[in-house]
């Protein structure tokens, strides 16, 4: 056992360990982080997950090359299919057959092509901030992929998620830091996001007719102030998406679910509750 909050349960999927939290019954659904360096599930959702927990049953994943989920030194990086093929890989080790998914910046690029690639085992889709469609590395992404372990430096990437500052405390920043000085995590985290990045970005995207033919309901969720995904990047997915709505929150950048964890929990939950009403 370990005191380390981050740290769930234990899963093998495609030869490695996929760390994870699973916690509650109901209709499953698939909470996915973004990529930012220190991220795992547990920081990424530990806000979300009590409360939606008590009615779903929510599994938060460390996505493969992020916090605790364990990889070998040879292990090659495959856009998108390393993403795509974990998260199949965990439903089918928990014998799910079909997960909602929760998708937060890198999350929902992952979200959005699971829904293409295997649409019989998503449901319907929240994605928050996220990548899909084709955008310019600016210069906060690039703090973020570009991170070396540092306090200052974590705070300067900490700095471009949030619209109020308030939020980037001490003790999120030595959090988020820390995570970054365990063996090895720098080291994998350089290996997944390699320069030049745009590369990786252009990776992410989806083309139209993939957008197009995605018939999953999907909720997007964005932040007016967000600069490290820009707001037009939703507008343009719910311009091609066939079944999505759009909601755009003012005073608030990358982190709605940090930013407003209350709104961002309601506009959730109902948007899920849909689909038994």
């Amino acid at each position: 056992m370990t005191d380390n909050p981050e740290i769930g349960r234990s899963l093998t999927t495609c030869g490695y360990q996929t760390n994870y939290h699973d916690a509650g019954d109901g209709p499953p659904v698939l909470l996915l982080h973004g990529s930012g360096a220190g991220v795992s599930g547990w920081a990424n959702w530990r806000g979300l997950i009590p409360a939606l927990s008590q009615r779903y049953r929510v599994i938060a994943p460390d996505l493969v090359g992020f916090g605790y989920t364990e990889i070998g030194a040879d292990y090659e990086f495959r856009f998108m299919d390393s993403w795509i093929d974990q998260m199949l890989a965990v439903l089918d080790g928990l014998g799910i057959e079909k997960a909602h998914i929760v998708g937060n910046s890198f999350g929902g690029a992952v979200a959005l092509w699971m829904a293409w690639r295997a649409p019989e085992r998503t449901g319907r889709l929240v994605l928050m901030g996220a990548g899909g469609v084709p955008i310019v590395v600016g210069p906060e992404l690039a703090a973020l992929w570009g991170y070396k372990p540092s306090p200052e430096n974590m705070r300067n990437a900490m700095s471009v998620m949030a619209y109020d500052q308030k939020l980037i405390t001490d003790e999120l920043v030595e959090m988020r830091y820390r995570a970054t000085l365990r063996p090895g995590a720098q080291e994998v985290f350089e290996r997944v996001f390699p320069l030049p990045h745009q590369r990786w970005l252009d990776a992410e995207a989806l083309p139209i007719h993939g957008l197009q033919a995605i018939e999953n309901e999907v909720l997007l969720i964005h932040g007016r102030e967000d600069r490290v995904v820009p707001p037009e990047a939703s507008l343009t997915m719910h311009g091609l998406l066939k079944n999505s709505q759009l909601h755009s929150i003012g005073k608030c950048g990358h982190w709605t679910m940090v930013e407003h964890p209350n709104r961002f929990r309601q506009l959730v939950e109902n948007f899920l509750d849909e689909e038994t009403a």
